[in-house]
Order: C-alpha cells, then sequence, then structure tokens
C-alpha cells in the first residue's frame, strides 16, 4: 500500500490512457489542471506534516483533506506540497515553564518549513516571498511550477503570499471551505482555505470545482463549514466573472476606499512609492476609466481627495457607534506599559477596575454613561478608537485542542486501515519534532503542558475576544456599506514592499503585518484579491541598537534601493459581506481584465 499512488506524470498518462483528448468536462472539469496544496492540507500520496520535522511512524495521512479529495476525483494533477512556515506561521507560545535560549534578531521572511526550508521571492531572491505563511503556494504559480494552488490563511497567509507573487487570490469567507477537517491549523477562529491562480478566472472555476454535488461545500469534519446556506451563490462562481475591461464597465457601482490601509507616519519614506502609485491606480483605473464612484474614508493622516465623495459614515464614526454595544470590553484595555490603552475614555469616567486590582479612572461618569454618550454621538471617541487598534487579540489556547484532535483523527484514520500510528499526542509530537528555532521549540513543550482552554481567569480571553470582534467587524463594515450605499470595498493589501530576508521590521512590526490589514481575516470576509503594479523603488529599514545597547531595533531609512523592472509587486484587495460574491466577482474580475497589470518574474516567464 505504501508509496503505490501513481506519481503525477503517471496520473496523467493513466487520465489520458482513459479519456484521451475528450474528457467529460462537466464531470472533470479539473481534468489535467496541476496543483500544488500548502503542506498543512492532508494529502495521501505525499509527506504532510504542516512543514514540521515530524517524525511519524506514516508521515503521510491515510485519507485526503475533502478539498483534495475534490479535486482529484475531478481530474486534477495533485503535483506537490507547497513550503510554508512550520505550523502555518508558528501559532504563538502560551506561556509556560519553557523558555528559548536563543532567539533570532529577525525572523522576516522566514516562511521556513524544518523540514523544506525557506523560499524567496521570484521577482528578487533576497526578498520575502510572503506576508504571512502559504508562501509556496502562491510562488509555485507565479513560477509557473503549477497552474494553481490552495493555501491557507489564518491572518495573512493567503494574501500576504499573492501580493508578494502577483497572482491572484479568492479567499472565501469563513469558513465556506473547510479547512481545519483534515489539515494543520494556527488558529481554528480564523483559518481557511483560499485559492491562487494567475487569473480570477481560474480561481472561480476552482472554487467551483471544489463543491460536492450532494454535500455542497460542508465538511462534517470542520464545524466552522455551518454557514448559512444563504451565503453561499446558487449560480457558478466563474459565470460572475467579466473578462472585458471596457470603459465605463463599472459605471453602476460605487466603491468604498479604505484609506486606512494607505495611511502612515509623516514623513516616513517607506511607504510613499507604493500609495503614491495605487491611489492614481484607483482614481484612474477604477474611478476614470471603469466609471466607478469612489467614496472614501477619512483618517487623521489622510488628506481627502477634493475629488472624491467622502463617506457619510466612516469605520472610525461606525465603531463609536457599535463597540459600546457589541464589545465594550475593548476600552477597558491595558497598553503594554500597563495603563489605559485609551486614554480619553479613562480621563472621562469615574476610578473602575479594568482588570483585577487594575483600577484607572479621572472622571465623574460611570462607564456605561459613556458608552451610551459614544453609541448615540454625544462625545467624540478616544483618538485612537480606529480599526487598527482593535485589532490585537490575546493568543488563545486551542492550537492545544486543535493538534490533539488532528494527531487523534491521524491515528485513528490509520487504524481503521489497519496500521499503527504512535504519534498521536503532544508528548510524542514533542520527542520526535525538530524546530529551525529554540522559540519554537520551548513553546511547543509549553503548549503540551497547557491543560485548560480558558485563559487566565484573571485577564482577556483569547476564544471570547475572536467571536466578539468578528461579530463586531462584520456589523461596522455593513453599516459603513449600507449608510453609504456602497456595492464592495477596495483597499492597498499593504504599503510595504516585500522586506529583505531576515532584516529588519517595519517600525518593529512582527513580520510586517500592519494591524489594519488584520480587518479582514478577524471578520472572516470575502477577499478577493488582484496585481495592481509594480515599484521600482524601495525605502529598507535598517537596524540599530536600543538605548542601552541590548538588542537590535528597526530605523527607518532615507537611502533608497533601485530595483530592476518591473520591480515589486502590490496589489488591491476586493471586500464585501458574505453571499455577494457574485458582486465582488464582477467588480474584482473587470478591474484584474482592464488593468492587467500582472507581469511574470523574468526568470520566470510566460509557459510556451
Amino acid at each position: 500500500m505504501f508509496r503505490r499512488f501513481p506519481d503525477a506524470l503517471e496520473r496523467a498518462a493513466e487520465l489520458d490512457s482513459e479519456y484521451g483528448t475528450d474528457p467529460d468536462l462537466d464531470a472533470m472539469p479539473m481534468y489535467g489542471v496541476v496543483f500544488s496544496f500548502k503542506d498543512p492540507f492532508d494529502t495521501k500520496d505525499m509527506r504532510s506534516t504542516g512543514g514540521a520535522d515530524a517524525a511519524y511512524d506514516i508521515d503521510f495521512p491515510a485519507r485526503d483533506h475533502v478539498l483534495v479529495e475534490q479535486l482529484r476525483n475531478k481530474g486534477a494533477i495533485i503535483f506537490a506540497k507547497a513550503v510554508n512556515t512550520e505550523y502555518n506561521g508558528r501559532a504563538g507560545d502560551p506561556g509556560g515553564r519553557h523558555t528559548p535560549d536563543k532567539v533570532l534578531p529577525s525572523t522576516l521572511g522566514y516562511q521556513r518549513a524544518t523540514w523544506g526550508g525557506n523560499p524567496s521571492n521570484p521577482y528578487d531572491t533576497t526578498r520575502s516571498a510572503s506576508l504571512g505563511s502559504s508562501s509556496g503556494s502562491a510562488l509555485s504559480v507565479s513560477a509557473n511550477l503549477v497552474m494553481a494552488s490552495l493555501g491557507e490563511e489564518t491572518r495573512a497567509s493567503c494574501r500576504g503570499p499573492s501580493n508578494h507573487n502577483a497572482v491572484s487570490l479568492i479567499l472565501p469567507h469563513k469558513a465556506m471551505l473547510g479547512f481545519n477537517g483534515g489539515a494543520i491549523g494556527a488558529d481554528i477562529y480564523c483559518d481557511r482555505a483560499g485559492i491562487h491562480a494567475r487569473l480570477l478566472a481560474d480561481c472561480a472555476k476552482i472554487l467551483d470545482a471544489l463543491k460536492d454535488p450532494e454535500a455542497g461545500y460542508y465538511d462534517p469534519r470542520d464545524p466552522y463549514t455551518t454557514v448559512p446556506r444563504s451565503s453561499v451563490l446558487d449560480t457558478p462562481y466563474a459565470s460572475h466573472v467579466v473578462l472585458d475591461g471596457a470603459a465605463e464597465a463599472l459605471k453602476d457601482v460605487r466603491l468604498g476606499v479604505v484609506r486606512e490601509s494607505m495611511v502612515y507616519p509623516k514623513g516616513s519614506l517607506t511607504e510613499k512609492p507604493i500609495v503614491d502609485l495605487v491611489t492614481v491606480e484607483i482614481k484612474q483605473m477604477l474611478g476614470v476609466h471603469l466609471g466607478s464612484a469612489l467614496v472614501e474614508s477619512g483618517d487623521p493622516l489622510w488628506t481627502p481627495d477634493p475629488e472624491l465623495e467622502q463617506m457619510k459614515t466612516d469605520f472610525r464614526h461606525a465603531l463609536a457607534r457599535l463597540l459600546p454595544v457589541f464589545m465594550p470590553d475593548i476600552l477597558f484595555r491595558l497598553g503594554l506599559d500597563g495603563t489605559p490603552l485609551f486614554k480619553e475614555f479613562a480621563a472621562a469616567i469615574r476610578p473602575t477596575e479594568f482588570l483585577p486590582g487594575k483600577v484607572f479612572g479621572d472622571g465623574d461618569m460611570d462607564p456605561i454613561d459613556y458608552c451610551v454618550a459614544l453609541a448615540e454621538g454625544k462625545i467624540e471617541g478616544p483618538s485612537n478608537l480606529d480599526i487598527a487598534t482593535i485589532q490585537q487579540q490575546e493568543l488563545a489556547k486551542t492550537f492545544r485542542f486543535h493538534i490533539s484532535q488532528y494527531l487523534m483523527r491521524r491515528a485513528e484514520d490509520w487504524r481503521a486501515a489497519g496500521f499503527h500510528e504512535a504519534l498521536d499526542n503532544w508528548e510524542q509530537l514533542n520527542i520526535r519534532s525538530k524546530f529551525w528555532g529554540d522559540d519554537q521549540c520551548a513553546a511547543f513543550k509549553n503548549w503540551e503542558e497547557t491543560t485548560d482552554p480558558r485563559n487566565p481567569l484573571d485577564g482577556r480571553q483569547g476564544v471570547n475576544e475572536r467571536i466578539m470582534l468578528r461579530e463586531l467587524l462584520r456589523r461596522v463594515d455593513m453599516m459603513v456599506l449600507v449608510e453609504n450605499g456602497l456595492d464592495a470595498f477596495v483597499r492597498l493589501h499593504t504599503p510595504w514592499p516585500p522586506g529583505i530576508i531576515g532584516g529588519p521590521h517595519q517600525y518593529n512590526i512582527l513580520h510586517n503585518l500592519r494591524p489594519e490589514s488584520l480587518y479582514g481575516p478577524n471578520a472572516g470576509l470575502t477577499e478577493m484579491l488582484v496585481p495592481a503594479g509594480y515599484v521600482t523603488t524601495a525605502f529598507d529599514p535598517v537596524f540599530k541598537l536600543n538605548d542601552d545597547g541590548t538588542k537590535y531595533i528597526s530605523a527607518p531609512s532615507t537611502t533608497p534601493t533601485e530595483l530592476a523592472p518591473p520591480g515589486l509587486p502590490f496589489s488591491l484587495v476586493f471586500r464585501s459581506e458574505p453571499g455577494t460574491e457574485d458582486k465582488l466577482l464582477r467588480i474584482a474580475s473587470t478591474y484584474e481584465a482592464a488593468s492587467r497589470r500582472r507581469i511574470p518574474p523574468p526568470d520566470f516567464g510566460p509557459l510556451k
């Protein structure tokens, strides 16, 4: 039984022998399409360890992930596993008695699998292949190693690779497509599958092919696939793709421009090249050429465009109205220094316990009356109450649950097939694993010793925050959409070009993940990403010692780095609520057809 599954060439020959040049494409719409999969997806004919160097008795699973199975049954060639950061970005450290002896000064660009190594950017191999962990998925598509790939995103790992490798992406809402039912995840409340291909039309065809004729997209092993049926289109997704970007094709569309994705500190040069280009791209291509009405959000760091309509209700105003109802806990958060995060709130209320033993407040309002006044617009919200500040969440303890469940299921699948897999628990996983960083080794030992799914009862609760924040963010999006009569949002994925591998992070922000960019994944909303252009100048940060000389930190640079053509890619992201993917596909694919910004990496040119 072992290793007797045919390899890709053998499978292609089998298909040719059986169907020749006249396959039933209704039954097998993926006939001959070559796929890679992010390593965490279980594939029954390939090593599957989530990028980890873990010595399973049997290093491949007994069954395919449900999405792999769907594509295999519909004629796809399951060609390769794509490299990713071990355990989808390494899942954090729950804390405990284990600490690392050594840490690296930077892990920027380390989408490193302990088993498979580290990828690099196809446009500049000194630079990162991704924000997030699904680097190999998008990279394999961009470099023409495969035709399409399935990745997984917790908070950046499909959009980031798509952006850095200039490929298109459909990232369906959480969890229209199952992931955790047969894969190694990082945070089950956010993990979801995404589709990388060179065009949105291809992504949409794959999305249709992933649907089971009887069960639809439901996976009984992934409880998150219990999504409302109304959030899944009755019509084929591919039927809503537009292949012609004719002038004024979107003249009936109102697009909300998320300026929060484009703001940056005054005087900074790092973001300027991309922001300058994308500002023109949105206005000229989406506005002037395609005719959509552009309505921009406001931010203190953004100068409004006098030629564009301004949102009547923007994200700040929506947050002020909704947060007191859906997640008032946020107002009571403390910063890293142990003082209130929202200073104006603390100054306005009477002394109040924020956390056990932590009392703050210099005013005379009861906190609940402050919330009423904020929701009714009687007072201004705190100056830093915005869509970036609220994204931070306490680490949930569910990685301990998820890996235990995965190992149990994998061993039971082999037992049902008549084989024994002894790596079925955390203790064995740690005994049999190697890690590329001492910090991960310590973290996994702490995960093994985690016993309670709750966070300490005297602090914030990670699971609760994820569920509450998703509800809040979805309501904020809907309020802004409805009160401004918008069809969808468009945003810049990131104003930062792919960073230098091993170089300093931007502003010491871990992995260069801007907090506001976490909005879509924390809300679990459908997002579609399209290449939007390239920059040929970068201002990369540099290392400097901190004031006491104990560690290296990031410092901005004013020295430009000139990049060989076409440069480094950046992308636009289109977003709307679940169930409106038909409208979103029309908008995003029309832009893609009109702009045609993607240029293949020079060393990996078009297929001939």
